[in-house]
């Protein structure tokens, strides 16, 4: 059985579990964005190279996600996201020490594998071995909370770097895991029991259909996709469009804002509503964002940032509470780790991918990501609530 605890402790591992992942998605996700230029500077290297290496990261996300929503299903996630603390300090540590590129490609392999078991398919399945069904309000509180990953991370790093350098940055990341991180998981329940019985029918009902997860791992893939493809190449985008560059920024740095808007959304009048519903409208924000955008030029700019920000925040919430809704808890962890590795070696493809798009269309190039966003929403309506 799946144990209950008592609503006045929600608020505290909501709290926690949160706080811990703003550090996990802070000293992996995007640190490239501030470190990559001044590692390959001092290795030697092109910054394309870093971001390889990067990519190579999200790919060995893809592969131990499943392990750990296993291990997470039958053990609980207090273990397995401590071990992502030590892991993802044991690599920021590797490239700090980095003089040659195959220890920098080696410190990103194992930050993957911190990634595969410490960011948000984690703590989504950690909540469900925890709450059971009752998991949707304690998943949307922790990725408002680390939505602001790249709030803080960013001008952290910026910092760290400008006052003692890239590497000392990655040691301060990884003390960072160790001394706050580390004990903010440790605060955590130490586990559940397997909420899964061999050769019985689990009590959140009967096994899922195979049609429903394959729609699923693309409805994941095609928004983690358009999602990492608008974070690289935004800016460059609107300015196609007909936007000045002070305009594309300052609509850039709308999405942020959208997204927890979106997300305090979904946490307050979207939580009467089926899961389903909410992602099917959010998926819809970035094709009718991306026909605004073509029709109208440069003045759209804003709408665009505010129109994708907002679809993208619920989207990042979906992946944990449309699992959980359609399929119940029973395996849940494991499920979404093999929904989600799809959806990671697609998004370490989107840079690339959009950037050559981008290159040689234009701004035509947003129906590239239009049209896997309709796709999405149209196999969101293909899925039914049973």
């Amino acid at each position: 059985m799946i144990p209950r605890l008592p609503p006045e402790r929600r608020g505290l591992i909501v709290a926690a579990l949160g706080s811990s992942l703003t550090v996990s998605w802070a000293s992996s996700y995007y640190i490239p964005a501030v470190l990559a230029g001044p590692m390959a500077e001092a290795l030697g290297l092109s910054p394309v190279w870093v971001f390889g290496a990067f990519s190579m990261a999200m790919v060995v996300s893809a592969m131990v996600g499943p392990w750990a929503g296993a291990r997470i299903d039958g053990f609980g996630g207090r273990g397995v996201l401590m071990l992502s603390n030590l892991v993802f300090a044991a690599g920021l540590g590797l490239l700090a020490a980095a003089t040659t590129p195959w220890v920098l490609f080696a410190g990103w392999a194992v930050i993957g594998l911190g990634m595969g078991i410490g960011l948000y398919e984690a703590g989504f399945a950690t909540l469900a071995g925890i709450y059971g069904k009752d998991a949707r309000g304690p998943i949307t509180g922790i990725t408002l909370i680390a939505g602001f990953a790249s709030t803080v991370g960013w001008p952290l790093s910026g910092l760290m770097m400008a006052t003692w350098g890239w590497r000392e940055a990655c040691l301060c990341w990884a003390l960072i895991h160790l001394f706050l991180a580390l004990p903010l998981n440790a605060c955590l329940p130490r586990g559940t029991k397997p909420i899964t019985v061999p050769g019985t029918v689990p009590e959140d009902g009967p096994p899922p259909s195979r049609l429903a997860l394959w729609l699923l791992a693309f409805v994941f893939a095609a928004s983690w996709f358009n999602s990492t493809a608008m974070a690289a190449h935004l800016p460059g985008l609107l300015q196609a469009a007909g936007a000045s560059t002070a305009v594309a920024i300052a609509a850039g740095a709308l999405i942020g804002p959208a997204q927890v808007v979106a997300r305090l959304l979904e946490f307050g009048l979207l939580r009467r509503f089926h899961p389903l519903v909410s992602t099917r409208v959010a998926a819809a924000a970035h094709p009718v964002a991306a026909v605004a955008l073509v029709t109208v030029g440069g003045p759209a700019a804003y709408a665009f940032a505010l129109l994708h920000g907002a679809g993208n925040g619920i989207l990042t919430i979906a992946k944990g509470t449309l699992p959980l809704a359609l399929f119940g808890a029973a395996g849940y962890g494991r499920r979404i780790g093999w929904l989600n590795a799809p959806a990671r070696i697609l998004q370490a493809a989107a840079p690339l991918v959009f950037g050559a798009a981008l290159t040689a269309w234009g701004v035509s190039a947003i129906w590239l990501t239009a049209g896997t966003g309709l796709g999405a929403m149209i196999a969101l309506l293909i899925l039914k609530r049973g």
